[in-house]
């Protein structure tokens, strides 16, 4: 067994919503290279190209790529040998959060409640998402959710009839209907199958996986390049301007489901696609 302080924990947070902000992924950076290249829009690759430019000034002048920094999502991978000392796990990514929102000057963006909406003022609490896995080691990713992207996320609760197409005519609607607002090219995470709340669930982690892997199943796979192509054939382009780069990836999670149902949740990203990665 493996004793691991929460103050780690805490610091690893802490940083990691700082660089999450002003840094670029670097699968995301390849994406937007790959996509200048093939942008077949004069406008379309002028505004990939600013794009560009605008992260290059986040990173070297350590201010937010955007001005909505998220709300912070939080996925811990936590190995079953693992035992976390000095405190509480939950109050140390939360103070992760807090730290590294007020010491990295990022936007206070969460409010306590949903209706009232008086600011926390330190962008907590975060939303944390458990999973006990093999091993002694602690995986943590944590991904500042912008909500431009986010509300023009769905959930489509489709029949088993509608099948394979039914997914792809959901996943691309979606997308259609988002236009500009969700400040293309995306990253569109799916998940498909399990319950309502795991679909949801799937599409957000989806979001997390690099642009540059595809899935190992072998009809998924096909069919993340297949809505890829759809989407980007719809003309919205970069910025909602038209062009032929709409998204950048599309990525896909599934699960077993119920006989009686085909649940499909399309969580929205921009073109920043927040994600840091730690291993502890």
């Amino acid at each position: 067994m493996r004793s691991l302080s929460v103050g780690k924990v805490t610091e690893s947070v802490k940083e990691m919503c700082i660089e999450a902000n002003h840094f670029l992924s670097a699968d995301m950076a390849e994406a937007m290279d790959k996509a200048v290249d093939v942008e077949a829009s004069p406008l379309g690759k002028q505004i990939l190209k600013q794009l560009q430019e605008n992260a290059g000034i986040a990173g070297e002048d350590m201010i937010p790529i955007c001005q909505d920094t998220g709300m912070a999502v939080v996925f811990m991978e936590i190995g079953q040998d693992v035992h976390f000392v000095d405190g509480s796990l939950e109050d140390a990514v939360q103070e992760g959060v807090r730290q590294g929102y007020q010491e990295g000057f990022l936007r206070k963006s969460v409010v306590k409640d949903p209706i009232y909406r008086e600011n926390t003022r330190d962008n907590t609490p975060a939303v944390i998402h458990y999973s006990i896995v093999p091993g002694e080691n602690v995986k943590i990713t944590v991904a500042p959710k912008g909500f431009g992207s986010e509300n023009m996320s769905r959930v489509f609760m489709l029949k088993p009839a509608d099948g394979i197409e039914g997914v792809k005519n959901a996943v691309v609607t979606a997308v259609k209907e988002a236009g500009p607002n969700a400040c293309p090219p995306l990253v569109v995470g799916v998940g498909i199958g399990g319950t309502f709340e795991k679909c949801a669930l799937m599409a957000k982690e989806a979001l997390t996986r690099p642009v540059n892997k595809r899935s190992e199943i072998a009809y998924v796979c096909e069919l993340e390049k297949e809505i890829l192509e759809q989407i980007n054939r719809s003309g919205i382009g970069p910025g909602g301007l038209g062009g032929t780069v709409t998204a950048l990836a599309v990525n896909i999670n599934t699960y077993p489901t119920h006989i009686a149902g085909l649940p499909v949740a399309v969580n929205m990203c921009c073109h920043v696609n927040r994600h840091a990665v730690r291993i502890l």
